[in-house]
Formats: structure tokens, sequence, C-alpha cells
């Protein structure tokens, strides 16, 4: 059955409850601000099926269902790079986000949504809008500072999520808007937070990033690169914290991002249909299995999801101590000269990302290795392209080169 977003009004004449529709249960997600009016939509362009009266399921039963219908990370065959770009940004954002460029139906979207089902839970302010993290007050939104003049503030965990961004939408509908009669006639600044709102501290997808309004996809990478969304309109200003995990996905064939924009996402994979024939047939095999019993399959990969999940909830918690040696930064400035990119993003990107993989793998320190399994994730999208069909800068072959002299 497709799946059907809806979006239902709640008691509160100006709060939405967004719910997923599947095989007839509504399941509850969180409740963001909106000015009235019902608002009922889908994805797919489905035409809507009759609204039956919504189920309320006890416990966590929501968020076991939504788990059938989610496909196992692990069980993905193949695009090791596109996996391995993900998890790296889990374990530290602070990379950038991911770009991810290739062939539709190549299972882009399907490994985002599997990767959220194994990051670990979050601690976050009940209540809150945006999630805000109890322990770090210093990026508490306006709201919960408020509260916490009043008292300590109660405190939930939450899984994280992927929020979609429209391909349609609206910079009102991305940043949010503020409310201006209630400002000039109250005051007071009442702010509808958008989709930068929603996706703080959770993971931001963006498809066919290339085919979004330039202004739009820089809103985008400055909100992450910042982790701060700023609102202003007609002088009145409004903040709230913005950390996500960007990724971005787009098809070469239908336009390029500008340098401009290519360059603000920390790592860029390129993916393709897999050609080897006995991994095709798999494919097909997995897929059928999982859409004949989706408990069935899951039940089968929980094992290798678990033991992912644990390595990257402890990456998580000890790349911050990751040592990186003076002689790693040297030789990922030397590729980065060698490779002519301007400026020095690569270098700090790949320095990160080199860290994460470096955690992720158990180790105390950065090694050699753990540059060469991140460096063309890194350079892929700041190489310059040579006109006329010149030979440019080979960058497999200049990566292997600088990696073989360290």
């Amino acid at each position: 059955m497709g799946l059907t977003e809806c979006i239902a009004r709640a008691a509160s004449p100006q709060v939405l409850l967004p719910f997923r529709y599947i095989d007839g249960i509504f399941l509850e997600a969180e409740a963001r601000p909106r000015l009235g009016g019902l608002e009922t939509k889908s994805r797919l362009g489905e035409t809507q099926p009759p609204m039956p009266r919504r189920k309320r399921l006890p416990g966590n039963i929501h968020a076991m269902a939504i788990d059938r219908y989610s496909y196992p990370f692990t069980a993905i065959v193949g695009q090791e790079q596109m996996k391995l770009a993900l998890v790296l940004n889990a374990i530290n954002p602070s990379i950038g986000g991911v770009l991810i460029r290739g062939e539709k139906g190549t299972g882009k979207s399907t490994a985002v949504r599997a990767l959220a089902k194994l990051l670990p839970e979050q601690k976050v302010v009940e209540g809150c809008h945006f999630g805000c993290h109890p322990d770090d007050p210093e990026d508490f939104c306006l709201d919960c500072r408020e509260r916490a003049r009043h008292g300590e503030l109660p405190v939930t965990t939450r899984r994280m999520r992927v929020v979609e961004l429209p391909i349609n939408a609206s910079e009102d509908r991305v940043v949010g808007t503020i409310d201006l009669e209630a400002a000039l006639k109250e005051g007071s600044r009442r702010f509808e937070p958008g989709v930068l709102a929603e996706a703080n501290r959770n993971i931001l997808y963006v498809d066919e990033v290339n085919l979004l309004d330039d202004h739009i996809v820089d809103v985008l990478l400055d909100a992450a690169a910042m982790g701060i969304n700023t609102v202003e309109r007609e002088g009145v200003s409004v903040s709230h914290p913005s950390r996500f995990i960007l990724v971005g996905t787009m098809n070469p064939e239908e336009g390029e991002l500008r340098p401009q924009l290519l360059d603000r996402f920390g790592l860029c994979v390129d993916v393709e249909g897999i050609r080897d024939l006995d991994q095709r047939v798999a494919i097909v095999e997995k897929r059928a299995v999982w859409e004949d019993d989706p408990n069935l399959f899951s039940q089968q990969h929980a094992e290798s999801e678990h033991e992912v999940r644990s390595q990257i909830a402890e990456a998580i918690q000890t790349f911050p101590e990751v040592q990186l040696p003076r002689d790693i930064l040297r030789l990922i400035a030397q590729i980065s000269i060698a490779l002519e990119v301007d400026g020095h993003r690569s270098d700090l990107v790949c320095a990160r990302a080199a860290q994460a993989k470096a955690a992720y793998d158990s180790s105390e320190r950065v090694a050699v290795k753990n540059v060469a399994d991140v460096a063309e994730m890194v350079f892929a999208h700041r190489v310059h392209s040579v006109p006329f069909g010149k030979g440019g800068p080979n960058l497999g072959e200049v990566i292997g080169r600088m990696v073989g002299q360290a």
C-alpha cells in the first residue's frame, strides 16, 4: 500500500499534528505550530484514501509500525561509499552533510531512511518544537530559555527521524515566518517554525537538490554550517537552533549545482546501478522477501543492525577523543595542493571525516588508511573540471600517490 502523509488539526487552533497513515492506522508524530487551516497532502501524488477513524496506539506501537516499513540498512546491497558517507555524518555532523549524485533507483532515499533507525535516541526538552537538548542551555530556543527561568525543564527521549523538504517549498516554508500583525499590535514575536525548525537534531533529506532555487539551497547550507536559523521581517528578528545532518540527492542529467554550492557539502558520493549479475539478482530477491514479510526480513537482519547501531553509538561518544597527528594534517594538505582545490574547507572536512572513520573503526588515532578511505568523498566535487576535454588531475591517482608516499 502506498504511504500517505496527512496533517490533521489538533485541539489548539494554531497547532497541526502530522500523522502517517499506514494500513488504516494513523501514526502520531510530533506537534508543530502552524497557523490555521486543514492541510492534507500526498507526497506520492496518490488519490487520498478514505479517512478512517484514527486509532490511538498504546506505548511504542507507532514506532514499531514505522520500523516495520523501513528497509534494514545492512540489507542494502553494494553502495558502500554512500553508506559510509551517511554513517560518518551521523558520527560527526560537523562534516557538513553529504551530496549523493547518481541515477534514479539506486537506493539513495532507502539508505537515508534506514540510517535513522540505527541512530541512538536523543534527550529532548518535552514540549519543545525544536527538540532542544536539556543539558545544553546555550543552544536553547527562546521558549526553553523562558521556561527554564521558572523551574527545571521536563525531559523526554525521541528517535531521530528524517525530515523531507518538498521540492516546491517556498523560503517561508523552509525558514519559518513571523506574524507581523501580532508583532505590531501586541508587541509579541509569534513565530511559525518551518522545515529548519523541524529538522533540528534530525536528518534533513533534500531530494533533487539541484532543482531547488539557488537561494533556498544557500539558506539550507548556511543553517547547516552555523547551526542557527535567523528569520528577519520588517525589523523583527527571531533565531532558533537548527543543527541537522544534511543529505542532498541529485541526478546530474537534470542539471548541476553551482560550484559555490557544491563546495558547501562536506562529502559527495557518485552512485550508479550495480553491474554485477549476482548482486543485481540479490537486490531483487531481498526486496521480494521484505515486501512479502517485513517483520521476518527485519528479524533476519536484526543482529547485523544491532552491531552497526552499537558501532555508531560508540563512535559518537569516542570521536572527540581520537587523536589527529600533525603528519596526517600534512598529508591532507598535500592532497589538497596536488588537486589544486580552492580554499581550505576540503582540509577541514577531510580531517573531520578521517577522525570519524577512525572512531568508527574503534581506533585511538587517525591513520593514513582512514584518510585514504574518505579522501575521494571529500575531493570528488571540489576538483576543477577542465574545459574542452583536456586531461586534468586524476583524483584516484593523485590520492593514491600521496597516500603511498606518506
